[in-house]
């Protein structure tokens, strides 16, 4: 087994890996599915793991995967546990599950597709670690309603990395860190002998919503946290822009239930802005942030749909989040502090009913003006959940155009009336049919044979 990938400088501590042996776990709970991750002691790090560089491989082990946890996907895949940083650059270790077609030549070269899948949850079973294992118990999941465009994707050729971006602790909207562990998720990928890949295989990154939002702090975070990862270009589909901004339009709204799970999150990041909610909302504001916290994204939005934290705060929440300690606080999560130095494609529906377009107007405007290389596109028929299955041919392919050579972004701003009026794009809805079908008939996923020593 090939070591892990040291971020920069600095040497590896060679002596303390070499004590800590990797190798297949097998602490599987298979009669009853799979244990939930702050039961199962897979994710737990091996003593000492703190010495060992960003993106060591700690434990592997091969699982199922399932669509919707019941249909069991014929594709090979593993998860990996690796060490990483969290947003205060603390040592923990995060999962990323891997998959790629199954019965693949390793020998053929490929590119490597970083996806994030839209948690938008604080429990452990909304993690696509739990949520894509067979025989998962996790209804209500993101994850389980995006695997069809993962899958996609493997049915292109590419080798996929599914972090758990938000970590064990589930830190929702958190910064910075879901970029650590994406971009250590690549590294363990990339050390991970089974997958038969290198340092200069091409890695793309790809996420919607919520995982356009943890694709965003990956791009950004890549220049100086993994400058080695040849990252080639980052689709970042209708991105969580100004989480605070958002917060304050969700709520009272029926979707006011995804601003109460991104307020639990943030309470456990942020000590001053605990302490503001502690002081300021009774004890059935509590109680709603408590449950919102425990609960999968769809329940979550069910259950608090059209409540308002107005009604259970001694100020108005404009007030609550004006005041400074709570300011920073969104001030920290906002995205395009920093310019990728890769490629960007941003898609967005002009008339999103969740975020709002001028927001994500404002992220593309500080990213072009530090210079970074960003096409925007927008979708004047979409709305927020039907742009994320019809963005899926633009996304695969212009990340596919960027892993050949000397490819180059155009970097346009363009309104289009529906992308999905194209020849490209009704070929890839026909073929994310044809893929669709090997979903629900547990058919071989992986594309058509090619002749020997054709590039990708």
């Amino acid at each position: 087994m090939r070591r892990g990938l040291s971020v920069t400088t600095g040497a590896t501590n060679e002596r303390a890996f070499d004590q800590m042996r990797i190798q297949e776990h097998k602490w599987e709970a298979r009669d009853a599915g799979p244990l939930l991750p702050r039961q199962d002691p897979f994710y737990r790090p091996p003593t000492g793991f703190q010495a060992l560089a960003m993106g060591t491989l700690l434990r592997w082990r091969r699982i199922d995967l399932a669509f919707f946890g019941q249909i069991r996907q014929r594709v090979d895949a593993w998860q990996l546990l690796y060490r990483t940083n969290n947003m205060h650059d603390e040592p923990e270790a995060a999962v990323t599950t891997v998959a790629r077609p199954s019965r693949l030549d390793v020998s053929a070269p490929r590119p490597l597709l970083a996806y994030q899948c839209a948690i938008d949850a604080v429990a452990d079973r909304c993690f696509p670690s739990y949520a894509l294992r067979y025989r998962s118990r996790a209804l209500g999941a993101i994850p389980q309603f995006e695997w069809p465009l993962i899958a996609n994707a493997i049915a292109q050729g590419w080798t996929v990395s599914i972090s758990d971006h938000e970590g064990l602790n589930g830190y929702f909207v958190a910064p910075r860190e879901p970029g650590y562990r994406i971009l250590d998720g690549v590294r363990a990928a990339l050390s991970f002998e089974p997958l038969g890949l290198d340092r200069k295989t091409p890695v793309g990154i790809w996420g919607y919503s919520g995982g356009g939002m943890a694709s965003s702090w990956a791009a950004e975070m890549a220049p100086t946290y993994a400058p080695e990862i040849e990252v080639v270009g980052a689709v970042l589909g209708a991105p969580v822009s100004d989480p605070g901004g958002l917060a304050l339009r969700l709520n009272g709204t029926k979707f006011s239930g995804l601003a109460a799970v991104g307020i639990a999150s943030l309470r456990r990041c942020y000590a001053g802005l605990d302490a503001r909610i502690n002081a300021h909302i009774d004890a059935e504001g509590q109680r709603i942030l408590t449950t919102a916290g425990q609960l999968d994204t769809v329940r979550a939005g069910a259950q608090f749909a059209d409540r308002n934290l107005n009604d259970h705060c001694d100020i108005s929440l404009d007030e609550l989040m004006a005041l400074p300690e709570v300011a920073e606080v969104f001030d920290d999560v906002q995205l395009g502090q920093q310019v990728p130095s890769c490629p960007v494609l941003i898609l967005h529906p002009q008339h999103d009913q969740i975020i709002d377009v001028r927001d994500v107007d404002a992220h593309v405007e500080r990213y072009r003006a530090a210079n970074g290389q960003v096409s925007y596109v927008l979708d004047r028929c979409s709305e927020h959940i039907s742009l994320m299955l019809l963005s899926a041919p633009m996304a695969l392919n212009w990340l596919k155009s960027r892993c050949r050579p000397a490819s180059v972004a155009s970097g346009r701003i363009v309104t289009l009336f529906s992308i999905a009026l194209s020849s490209k794009a009704i070929r890839g809805y026909m073929s994310m049919m044809i893929v669709m079908l090997k979903i629900v008939t547990a058919r071989a996923i992986g594309p058509a044979r090619r002749r020997p020593n054709r590039r990708w």
